[in-house]
Formats: structure tokens, sequence, C-alpha cells
């Protein structure tokens, strides 16, 4: 799998960032969630997976830029 950078919150282009893939999925890169009330939050969580917070302006900045408008 190829990734290729779509956008950070980040000044120093760190984490939280976002990439596209070219399997034509994301991926997010953030700080990994290990609070244990906050991942019983999370709903069918599978071997291998994860949850990671990145801030609610990376994913609405990322989709004005990326998805068509109408």
């Amino acid at each position: 799998m190829r990734l290729r950078f779509l956008g950070s919150t980040s000044e120093a282009g760190a984490c939280p960032s976002l990439y596209e893939t070219d399997r034509g999925t994301i991926v997010v890169q953030g700080l990994h969630v290990t609070d244990p009330v906050t991942l019983a939050d999370l709903r069918h969580v599978l071997d291998g997976e994860t949850a990671v917070e990145v801030p609610r302006e990376l994913l609405v900045d990322i989709a004005r830029r990326v998805l068509p408008s109408d």
C-alpha cells in the first residue's frame, strides 16, 4: 500500500495527519486513544484495530480540499 499525504493541522507536519492510499482508503495518523473508559464506548472493534484522535478541523479542511464540490 502506498500513501499520499493529504494534510495536517500540525505546524511541524507530524501528527495528526491524513493520507490517501492507492487502495482508495484513508489512513489517519493521530494520538493513540488509551483511556479505558473512552475505549469502552467504541463499537465492534476487530482484532488489529485501534482508535486514534484527530481534530475535527483536520477532517473538515481535508474534505473541503479533496471532495468535489456540488
